[in-house]
């Protein structure tokens, strides 16, 4: 999970998912994020194969959201006990 939120481009798509209105963004909303289409659609698949997101089309655009246990994992992993 970590290792794919490593990369600037990544955390920026996935920060962007996971602050959406909706809780969920179409791919049209999220990809002014300073490179490519082909280079947002790279990482948006890595975010889906380490289980961050989750996807859906929608006629010609894909809507993404974040898969429920993820905020809650990143929750915990940054919880300080004391």
């Amino acid at each position: 999970m970590f290792k794919a939120l490593g990369d600037p481009i990544r955390l920026r798509l996935f920060s962007q998912v996971a602050s959406h209105v909706d809780g969920e963004a179409c791919v049209c909303d999220i990809s002014d994020v300073g490179v490519s289409q082909p280079t947002v659609s790279h990482h948006l698949k890595k975010l889906r194969e380490a289980g961050l997101l989750t996807s859906e089309r929608r006629g010609t655009w894909v809507y993404y959201r974040v898969t429920p246990s993820v905020m809650a994992s990143l929750a915990r992993s940054f919880s300080i006990s004391g």
